[in-house]
């Protein structure tokens, strides 16, 4: 099992920008994806192989109107890039919940093999 507490995620809209050259993560993507890395470098999480179980417990950063869905590609794709998972196809179960408002936001991500 693998728990994170992990910085708000950028938005779908602001974590891919469009460029002359094609697509791109955002600057704000980036250090989203590097933040991730540091922190599951720092508690050691081991790459998980097998059928995955998502649970992400989403707290916003404020009481603005948001999907709760916009997060969800960021955030998988920080995790893989972080070595949690080979890819994030191998999530069989995604459960998302949102939490009241706190200032600056997290998410808690808990990551378990899947049960058939």
């Amino acid at each position: 099992m693998i728990e994170l507490l992990l910085p708000y995620p950028p938005t779908m809209n602001h974590y891919w920008r469009r460029g002359r050259h094609g697509t791109f993560i955002s600057a704000d993507g980036r250090n989203f994806r590097r933040s991730v890395g540091i922190i599951a470098a720092a508690d050691r999480v081991p790459m998980l192989t097998g059928p995955l179980a998502v649970f992400i417990r989403m707290t916003p950063p404020d009481r603005r109107r948001r999907d709760i869905d916009n997060i969800l590609k960021p955030l998988l794709d920080a995790l893989q890039h972080a070595g949690c998972y080979e890819d994030d196809n191998q999530i069989e179960q995604l459960t998302i919940r949102r939490r009241p408002p706190i200032n600056g936001g997290n998410v808690l991500v808990t990551i378990t093999e899947a049960q058939p």
